[in-house]
């Protein structure tokens, strides 16, 4: 059975979707004002891996995954570019597209954006008013009373008070609460606006996603998904408008990923300590940062640093180096691998045990490889398998393998020469000049494999 941590009730719970074989999910999506950072990857490759194992099991999966395409952060970038806010939107958009490509991400099944979804941010903040959830400011903007909303706080584990004293909010003299948060904001000159009953503005943030999500999945949907960060206030903010305005529970399921940290800190823009997806790709394969973004369970915090990035890379050649010259073959079935492999995407989809069943498939490859090449290759074929599901090992192994010494600071004309060199006097039974030129290949970190083909090699 399929277990999934809820953050609402903070425990593991067997997962039930409302309509059986069927799943809704939505994930909250990016502000695009900048190129995506890595620690977006983080978040929204977890989601992936969720929707892929989904998918696998044989649900029906509708994956929903949202753009803000207008708030205080586009409005500002804009302003400084001198451009207007569609441009620098339409084109941020296409760079997360291209990122998210590059990475192997699944396409959501709808992407809407804030803008299209103006009227029904309109009706639902109007219900909110209906139901006197909300209140018309002096300043004409219109807020949600969060003191009106009986469980405010309840994804957070707080209660109002808790979080008044220790969040930062932002407290100013129209507001009844200093928890209030705006739903439709008047419009400031030069900015863009569309007309309301209260008003040209423009929504405030929280309510896009609300709105969004009801209005594509309906007012109960199961599993609602983002980052830990937008716990408190945003996913909060959600929750309390969404079911003040329907009287329907939102969501059955809450799903949260870990930060992604560079020297214990959070990875953002606001603290500047943040590498972007296109700059990381110039340096290191897609599949090699995919793969380091699944060596943490999605919940916990995962480090950057490039120790782990090499040993993520060093993780692929293992495995590519045992699918290599693997002859093509149907997958083991009904073997013990695919048993823990499901055991461990059940549990809360804990890749860092997937991985471990997938190195020891790999190990066994290696071992059957002599002896048994038929059987090897039925491994090799259920270890490509369930690299699917993670979205790795799906390439050429030696094209991986062979681009893999091109990225690293291996001279491979130098080494290729050496092989030549070595094959050379081994042909002339020269067998002390071979194993001199193995010797200096060893010093190089180079690690040599003799089969029926020739001579292949890799980076230690």
């Amino acid at each position: 059975m399929l277990k999934i941590y809820n953050s609402l009730t903070r425990k593991k719970e067997v997962f039930k979707p409302i309509q059986t074989g069927k799943v809704k999910l939505y994930v909250c999506g990016v502000t695009v004002y900048d190129y995506c950072h890595l620690g977006h990857a983080r978040t929204y490759t977890a989601f992936d891996v969720a929707i892929r194992y989904l998918q696998w099991r044989g649900y029906d999966v509708t994956y929903v995954r949202n753009i803000t395409d207008i708030d205080d952060k586009i409005i500002k970038r804009a302003n400084e570019n001198k451009e207007d806010f569609h441009e620098l939107v339409k084109r941020y958009t296409t760079a997360m597209h291209e990122d998210f490509a590059a990475l192997g991400m699944t396409k959501p099944h709808h992407e809407p954006t804030a803008t299209e979804f103006i009227p029904q941010m309109i009706s639902m903040v109007d219900k909110l008013l209906e139901n006197k959830k909300a209140y018309i400011a002096s300043n004409g903007d219109v807020y949600f009373s969060v003191r009106d909303f009986e469980n405010y706080g309840c994804l957070a584990h707080r209660n109002i008070d808790q979080l008044e004293s220790g969040a930062r909010v932002e407290i100013n003299d129209v507001k009844q609460d200093p928890l209030d948060f705006v739903l439709w904001k008047l419009a400031k000159p030069n900015e863009p606006q569309w007309e309301s009953p209260w008003g040209a503005g423009r929504p405030g943030w929280h309510i896009e996603c609300a709105a969004m999500s009801t209005s594509m999945l309906g007012n109960t949907f199961d599993i609602h998904g983002g980052g830990k960060d937008l716990i408190f206030p945003h996913h909060e903010n959600e929750l309390a408008e969404a079911e003040a305005a329907t009287q329907e529970k939102f969501v059955n399921l809450w799903m949260h990923a870990g930060f992604l940290q560079v020297a214990k800190e959070k990875m953002s823009k606001s603290l500047g300590n943040f590498f972007t997806i296109r700059d990381c790709l110039e340096n290191h394969a897609p599949e090699v940062l995919r793969y380091f973004l699944m060596t943490s369970h999605y919940r916990s915090q995962l480090q950057y640093a490039d120790e782990t990035i090499i040993q993520s890379r060093n993780a692929l050649e293992r495995f590519y180096t045992a699918l290599r010259d693997m002859p093509s073959a149907e997958a083991l079935v009904d073997s013990a691998y695919e048993e823990k492999f499901v055991n461990a995407m059940d549990d809360d989809f804990n890749t860092p045990i997937a991985f471990s069943v997938l190195f020891d498939l790999a190990h066994e490859v290696q071992r059957l490889r002599a002896s048994d090449l038929a059987l090897a290759s039925m491994h090799a074929a259920l270890l490509k398998k369930l690299g699917k599901v993670l979205g790795i090992l799906q390439d050429d192994p030696h094209d991986f393998l062979m681009n893999e010494k091109k990225n690293s600071d291996v001279d491979v004309e130098k080494v290729n020469a050496l092989i030549v060199a070595r094959n050379e006097a081994r042909a002339a039974k020269l067998w002390a000049e071979a194993d001199r030129i193995r010797a200096q290949l060893t010093e190089m970190k180079i690690v040599l494999e003799d089969n029926a083909e020739g001579t292949v090699w890799k980076h230690e």
